[in-house]
């Protein structure tokens, strides 16, 4: 009963950090308006960064891992900082609801397929059938059946480029546990993409901060701060208690936070085939990840 219990509080932690995640994207268009792409991707993770680091102290976290370990770090700042740039990018042009709802529907699916084309995953039928699902559902997600190849525009581009960068990072991090502490992986990872996001914020000024209005320091402050620092703990803390299998299907409730914030604050409607397209790709996480009874 007491383990029952247990599962549930940190399944409610869960949703909690998913949801900041969702309302992230709003807080990141917010932010992107209030200055520039590569000022708000910097400040993003130069702030998780800062404020993480109370927290592996407070956990106890190990600080340690091998060069392999090292290298798998390097390459997930690099492209968490090619993300982060991509985020905002993408919110400067587009809406916030779908390109969170997006993101987190084609990431999983991307995910599954560079898994089995390059690490050589085994799949079952009941798999490749939930693959299909979930392909049909990206498909609709772009709005392909209904608008061609209109998909390749400004807006979901950038969004389509967030999916696919974010499905490497995770399969980087899929291998890196084996070698680091995640929590660790992430500290190192925030440090490396806020450098990397640095260099190309120089030329806008980032640290005159009388250029940058209250808002956007409120809100680039909560954004890697809460959704951040705080959320991330909360999912790698959660997800060793709920298990691995049950993460991917919790990741969709992000679109939960980004549609309800987006509407809020920027009256965003949600389109038919957004939430088809998402529904469709839940599906078929649900499928892969559900284990075989016998």
């Amino acid at each position: 009963m007491d383990e029952s219990k247990n599962t549930t509080k940190y399944m409610i932690w869960m949703i909690i950090a998913m949801l900041f995640w969702g309302i992230a994207w709003t807080a990141g268009k917010v932010a992107a308006q209030h200055s520039n792409a590569q000022v708000a991707a910097f400040w993003r993770y130069a702030v998780s960064f800062i404020t993480i680091i109370p927290v592996i102290w407070y956990m106890k976290i190990p600080l340690k891992t091998d060069r392999i370990g090292v290298m798998y770090m390097v390459w997930a700042g690099a492209l968490t900082s090619l993300f982060n740039y991509l985020f905002f990018a993408g919110l400067s042009h587009g809406q916030a609801g779908y390109g969170g709802t997006m993101v987190t529907s084609l990431a999983p699916i991307i995910t599954y397929i560079l898994s089995i084309s390059f690490l050589g995953t085994k799949v079952s039928s009941r798999q490749i059938a939930a693959l299909s699902i979930g392909i049909f559902g990206a498909l609709i997600l772009l709005r392909v059946p209904f608008e061609g190849f209109a998909f390749l525009n400004v807006e979901s581009s950038y969004f389509l480029e967030c999916a696919i960068v974010w499905a490497v990072v995770t399969i980087i991090a899929q291998k890196a546990a084996k070698r680091v502490h995640l929590m660790f992986h992430t500290l190192v990872v925030f440090g490396i993409a806020a450098i990397i996001n640095l260099l190309f914020a120089l030329p806008h000024h980032p640290f005159d901060f009388a250029a940058y209005d209250e808002t956007f320091w409120v809100t680039i402050v909560f954004i890697g701060l809460v959704p951040g620092t705080f959320s991330t703990a909360l999912y790698f803390v959660s997800a060793g208690k709920v298990g691995a299998h049950r993460t991917g299907v919790f990741m969709f409730i992000v679109p939960v936070g980004a549609i309800i914030s987006s509407w809020f604050v920027y009256g965003e409607a949600l389109a038919l085939s957004t939430l088809i397209g998402c529904l469709l790709a839940f599906v078929a996480v649900i499928l892969f990840n559900m284990k075989k009874s016998y």
